[in-house]
Parts: structure tokens; sequence; C-alpha cells
């Protein structure tokens, strides 16, 4: 019974995403003497309701998981005509994380169906085809390549991670007690880095060679923080209220503070991602 409600729990937390009032927001970034210099701040969703998710296609196009009418579908921004489209045509569920598919036109994204099933579809733009990837009960994901995946599962007690080969649908378990932040290292061709947690109920930073299957720990994140991102492949930075912080690999070992985005109105930071050439950010905050 207790592993029937702890599976209960993790299906209904993306049900509770749809109560949440985020939004995702867009800025230039460069680096200065004090940290990054922030302009050109935009709220790109500007919607109530559940925004959340973002990821780059390219350095002017944004994907994320949108309010469509109170159902959460994959949402295109284009930033320099800031225009908003919905990728997908509409399905009876909801569509979550969206990602481009590595060397394709075709995107991947989460879908939660009102049944309870959940699992990773890939969608084309003009909405024909949506077929799943894996058959995966996927709650968080990033791709090495194509046919490469390093996903964090439902499990009956929380998350697995697994590594999973999409051409022969080989999985292999990684970890238990995974967490929801998964990302490609940039500038490597077989580094990728996940969140783990911890004995003390936080989260460290692991980098996995998907090659060699060995994990490395980075470092741990603040107390409450959950997601991270990297710079470059050796700075890791994530939000924190309504302030940014870098971590760098070869620095003294501690977190540093390089922004205070206070003045735009926004607080409780938490997912983030960084446009292929480094010069843009999007976050998901809530308004103030």
């Amino acid at each position: 019974m207790k592993n029937i409600i702890a599976l209960f729990l993790l299906v209904f937390s993306c049900h509770a995403y749809t109560q949440t009032n985020t939004d995702v927001y867009v800025m230039n970034i460069e680096k200065s003497y004090s940290g990054l210099e922030v302009y050109g701040f935009k709220n790109i969703s500007n919607n109530s309701g559940y925004d959340n998710q973002p990821s780059f296609v390219n350095n002017n196009t944004i994907l994320f998981a949108g309010n469509n009418t109170n159902q959460t579908d994959i949402a295109l921004y284009l930033i320099d005509s800031e225009e908003k489209q919905f990728f997908n045509s509409p399905t009876d569920g909801g569509e979550y994380s969206p990602i481009q598919i590595p060397n394709s036109e075709n995107v991947a994204a989460v879908r939660l169906d009102p049944d309870g099933k959940q699992r990773l579809y890939t969608y084309t733009k003009d909405g024909k085809n949506k077929e799943t990837i894996a058959n995966l009960q996927v709650a968080y994901y990033a791709f090495k390549d194509k046919n490469t995946l390093l996903a964090s599962v439902l499990a009956v007690d929380g998350l697995d991670l697994v590594l999973a080969n999409l051409q022969s649908q080989k999985v292999d378990t990684l970890k238990q007690n995974a967490g929801r932040s998964i990302h490609k290292v940039p500038g490597t061709q077989k580094t990728m880095s996940y969140t783990y947690l911890n004995e003390d109920d936080n989260y460290d930073v692991y980098q996995l060679n998907v090659e060699t299957m060995e994990s490395y720990f980075v470092t741990e994140l603040p107390i409450g923080i959950q997601d991270h991102i990297w710079l470059n492949d050796s700075k890791i930075l994530i939000g924190s209220g309504s302030k940014l912080f870098t971590y760098d690999l070869f620095g003294p070992g501690e977190w540093k503070e390089v922004a205070n985005l206070s003045e735009y109105n926004i607080t409780n930071i938490t997912r983030l991602a960084v446009s292929p050439d480094g010069k843009k950010l999007a976050i998901v905050a809530e308004p103030k």
C-alpha cells in the first residue's frame, strides 16, 4: 500500500504543475567584473497559469511547456520577432519538458494523459506524427544524441536514473533517488550531468561519462535548490529566489552570486536554459 501511495504522489505531482503560476523569461547575458550583466529582460510566456521547462532549439528559438487555455502544450517562441505559437496540435494529455531531438526537426516531450499514462513522445510540427520514444515512465530527461537518452523515470519509491539506447531499447538503471535536472555538458561529446538526492536531503551534481558509465561528484547544490545548468564545460549556473549563482569547477569551491534580478519583480527562480552561443538565458520564475 505504501508503494502504491508513493507512485500516486509522483504522478500527481505532474498534475500539480498546472496549479503553479510560473512564467518563462529570457534575457541577454554577458560576463562582467561582478559576474553577469543582464539586459533585455523579457517575459515570453506572459500568461496566467503554468509555463515552465524552457529549452533552446537555437540562439533565436525557445521551446517551453505553455498554458494553452488550461491545457499544457508545447510552446515555441521566436526571440527576434517576439512571436509565440504552439508547436503541437492538441492532445488529450498535457505536454511537458519539450526538447528538440538532436539532428532532427522533431520535438520530444513528456505527455501525461488523463488516465495517468506518462510517456515520452516525439512530435512533428504538422501534428501528424506522435509516437512514443521509449516504453518508460519518463519524468525528466536529456539527449546525449538522437539515440541516447539519460532520464529520471518513475519508480515505486521515487525516481530512477536510467540510460536508454533508443535504437536497441536497452535500458540500464544507474541510480535510485535521482533528481529532475539532467543536461548534456556543453563542449563535450560524452559527458552529461544529473542530480542525486543525498543523505542530507540535498541534491548533488554528478557528471557521467556515457561511454565508460563512470560518475564523478561535482558539487552539492544549496539547500532547497533542484535545478542547474551549464554556462560552459566548467561553470554551473543556478537560481535562488531572485538571484543567480555560479560554481566554477576550477574555482574556490563555493557558490558566487553573479546577478540580482529583483528589479524585475520575480522570485523563486527554478529551471534554466542557456542558448548555444551562451549569450541568452531563459529562466522560470514566479512573478511578484
